[in-house]
């Protein structure tokens, strides 16, 4: 992570703030947030039933792939934070999209790009950052979401 004094964080935007590690997706991690959200639905949990789909597996559930971003995001060397950081928080997201399939097996990692940064009061500065979350030897990202994390200094 990259500390930088608030008065530099503009000079940040529109730059990568680096990439996580691959991280793969496997058949136990996708049947646990299928628990853990009782979404079962049999694309994701039967292996046998999901052969007969055009994707011939089973896949991760998107939101699963999404709920990655807060893990794969503290593995990016390039991140950008404020300095004097005591806090960030979730603030939400502007837009998700879910353009490919995760397939059950596949690794998967997120690169980012700073789009904005804003004082919404002093100590407090919003960031949206643009995340692609990446299928190792995809032709287009599983995800791409604009992320929105409130830091306090």
């Amino acid at each position: 992570m990259k500390s930088v004094d608030s008065a530099s964080l503009q000079d940040y935007v529109g730059q990568a703030m680096g990439a996580s590690e691959w991280f793969q997706i496997d058949q136990d991690r996708i049947n646990a947030f299928a628990d853990a959200t009782l979404d079962h639905q049999f694309i994701h949990v039967d292996p046998e039933a999901a052969k007969a789909t055009p994707f011939g597996g089973t896949i991760a559930h998107g939101f699963l792939t999404l709920s990655l971003l807060p893990y794969l995001q503290s593995q990016m060397s390039e991140l950008v934070i404020p300095a004097g950081l005591k806090m960030g928080m979730n603030y939400g997201f502007d837009k998700i999209r879910f353009l490919a399939p995760v397939k059950t097996g596949s690794r998967v990692r997120a690169v980012a790009t700073l789009k904005d940064v804003t004082e919404k009061s002093p100590g407090q500065f919003l960031f949206t950052a643009e995340y692609a979350i990446e299928i190792e030897g995809g032709s287009k990202p599983a995800l791409i979401a604009d992320w929105l994390v409130m830091y306090f200094v």
